[in-house]
């Protein structure tokens, strides 16, 4: 298996849990972009166990509280991309805790819906 995500250095971890690790992303959307990773390989959200999805928005919840005290954002957008589809690259589930700031784009409406642009505004 050749995993980007399993190959992360505890090193490289900004916090974690027993099941779950975070780090910033490599290729941000926003300063302080973070991804909450499942310390056992598994590509979708919907295969992951109860403790693991648990110990995951547990560490959404902490990262969050870290954010806000070193970037000071003004919202967030919480992701997961399921499949190829639906925009997954590393197949290994990641959930993106993704800052927003006044004035990042001209206007937010929609919010996720801009996965699908044209879908965005309604």
């Amino acid at each position: 298996m050749n995993c980007p995500f399993c190959a992360i250095s505890h090193k490289d971890y900004i916090a974690e849990n027993e099941y779950a690790f975070a780090i910033y992303d490599k290729y941000p959307v926003n300063k302080g972009h973070a991804l909450i990773i499942p310390k056992r390989h598994v590509a979708s959200y919907f295969d992951i166990t109860e403790r693991e999805r648990q110990a995951i928005f547990k560490l959404v919840d902490r990262c969050k509280t870290l954010l806000d005290e070193k970037f000071n954002p003004d919202g967030y957008n919480i992701g997961i991309n399921v499949g190829k589809y639906a925009g997954q690259t590393v197949m290994h589930l990641h959930v993106h805790l993704i800052p927003r700031y006044k004035g990042d784009i001209d206007d937010p409406t929609g919010g996720v819906r801009g996965v699908i642009p044209e879908k965005r505004v309604y």
